[in-house]
């Protein structure tokens, strides 16, 4: 039987809600504090996605400075209705709903409006469209009474994007104790179906569901919940904390659910909570979840829509980003060439280069093109040395990309001369404000150049390894396997690499790290709290997957 590799978008995408607008599926995650935030995607087969945009691609819409890397944009989600896009999400403060807000586009390629808050509590928006043209904005919150949490819904005037008319309690969950939360409602043959995630967002995840003959209630607990979860499958499981869940159906008729999941080694994951595709059918009860499995695969049947279909657009982006313009497509630097291209089983990656301003890259909490951008004369990247440094909650100068495989490596060639030694410019692997690792060029307090590894941990920086170099111009790379994360250092007057430490891999893990995020690979340029005129160029990054375990 014809099968697709889940997941279907690797790496820190989490949250996915997902619809259908004739033979075209738009699907949407959680962004956090990274900027542009809310990537939205589109694909033609539910497997193979392509990143149109950014929903909230301005600076100034919303406000992420000071926030920690796990708050910000959560759980948004997107519905078409008479020609209208909506989005809704929540912008989160201290790891509760701050602002619930909605943007419309008659594109999903944009532009979209700015931000509309809408007077409601809680987190993880939703919106259902019923029969009748009438608009309903469901979420969750803390419970009135009973609880520890609620469903609740309340109508949106469409006209005026506003919320009118009384709030409806609708459901306190299946499991007494638990959070409930990620609310959708769907309808089919008269009855509401309310789909929710209780558990928490880790091992306990799972997607329970209730229903009613109206919309506004009361629901009942289905009783068949948990619909699906594998917080009872054992640690050999490759998939663990499935839940929060969105259904979506084909042009033929056939349901499926984007649901998020992460992949731990050794009880640890570091790649964040991903997207995979999982089949769903239905009955006079209800929804149900992989109906062949009742688990989530790594291996799954493909829609019928997918079938024969070639591999076509894909998320994952891997090659060179060459920020130097003059360097030709196939020219080697030291021993790294630029990549052909390659197949990782069912999912293309596509060659060649991706571009300064890639849908692929981000920052943190806002624009950092006035600190980061090209170079007038298009021989490379500039880094200015921000004052703010990677533990800070402001907007460093920061470049950088999802890790999207467990298995892979990560290089880039860089120019930066120090004048002190709190100035350094190199590459970070990014879990967290206060963990992450760096590796960078600097000076000692004698003047001497350097590259340091430094490895940041509970507030706390700590100088794992140094080796000195002739030139300020290097090499740096980082490699990533199921064992750890190996630094590297290469003087461009040198033949041989210098290893200079493995770092665990559990180390950058969630699990470690705490939050909700997976790790960015990226650049960066500081002066560590000093005000500096100085700055670093970057010539190229090179991201590639290593194709025995490419996702």
């Amino acid at each position: 039987m014809p099968a697709f590799r889940n997941p279907v978008l690797p790496g820190c995408y989490p949250d996915a809600s997902i619809c259908r607008v004739g033979e075209d599926f738009y699907l949407v995650t959680s962004s956090f504090t990274y900027f542009p935030g809310l990537p939205l995607f589109h694909s033609r087969d539910l497997v193979h996605w392509r990143q149109l945009t950014h929903v909230l691609d301005r600076p100034g819409l919303l406000t992420l400075e000071g926030l920690d890397v796990s708050d910000g944009i959560w759980a948004p989600t997107i519905r078409h209705h008479d020609g209208t896009f909506y989005v809704v999400s929540t912008l989160a403060v201290n790891r509760q709903g701050s602002l619930t807000f909605v943007v419309t586009a008659d594109d999903p390629a944009g532009p979209w409006s700015d931000p509309v808050p809408l007077e409601a509590e809680g987190i993880d928006p939703s919106l259902f469209f019923d029969d009748d043209g009438r608009c309903w904005l469901t979420a969750c919150r803390d419970a009135v009474q009973g609880g520890p949490g609620e469903l609740w819904m309340r109508e949106l005037d469409l006209d005026r994007l506003k919320l009118v008319g009384p709030t409806h309690v609708l459901w306190q969950g299946a499991v007494r104790g638990a959070w409930v939360e990620a609310p959708h409602l769907y309808k089919r043959n008269g009855v509401y179906h309310l789909i929710a995630a209780e558990g928490g967002t880790e091992s306990n995840h799972s997607v329970t569901a209730a229903r009613s003959d109206t919309v506004t209630g009361p629901y009942v607990t289905d009783p068949r919940s948990p619909l699906l979860t594998h917080r009872h499958r054992g640690p050999g499981e490759p998939i663990h904390n499935v839940g929060h869940a969105d259904l979506v159906d084909t042009p033929v008729g056939e349901w499926w659910a984007v649901t998020l999941g992460v992949r731990p080694i050794a009880g640890t994951h570091t790649l964040g909570r991903e997207v995979f595709l999982v089949p769903v059918t239905w009955t006079a009860h209800g929804p149900v979840f992989a109906p062949e499995s009742g688990a989530v695969r790594l291996s799954e049947r493909l829609p019928s829509i997918a079938s024969g279909r070639p591999d076509g657009d894909t998320a994952v982006l891997a090659g060179r980003a060459d920020f130097d313009t003059a360097v030709p497509a196939g020219r080697t630097d030291g021993d790294t060439a630029v990549p052909a291209g390659r197949s990782d089983g069912d999912t293309a990656v596509p060659s060649g280069r991706a571009h300064f301003g890639g849908l692929e890259w981000n920052s943190l909490r806002g624009p950092a093109g006035d600190r980061v951008r090209p170079t007038a004369d298009g021989s490379g990247l500039d880094l200015d040395l921000a004052p703010e440094p990677l533990s800070s909650t402001g907007v460093p100068a920061f470049l950088g990309r999802r890790q999207q495989h467990v298995r892979f490596g990560a290089r880039t060639r860089i120019s930066f001369a120090a004048a002190h030694p709190s100035e350094e410019a190199g590459l970070a692997v990014f879990q967290h404000q206060d963990h992450h690792a760096t590796l960078a060029l600097t000076v000692d307090g004698g003047g001497q150049a350097q590259v340091v590894l430094t490895v940041r941990e509970g507030g706390t920086s700590t100088r794992r390894a140094s080796v000195p170099i002739l030139t300020g111009e290097v090499l740096l790379a980082v490699d990533g396997d199921e064992a750890g994360y190996t630094f590297r250092v290469r003087d461009l007057t040198a033949a041989q690499w210098i290893s200079l430490a493995t770092i665990e891999r559990s180390f950058f893990s969630t699990e470690r790290a705490g939050g909700f995020v997976g790790v960015y690979l990226g650049l960066y340029a500081t002066g560590n709290g000093h005000a500096s005129d100085g700055r670093a160029r970057v010539h190229w990054f090179e991201y590639q997957p290593d194709p025995e375990t490419a996702a």
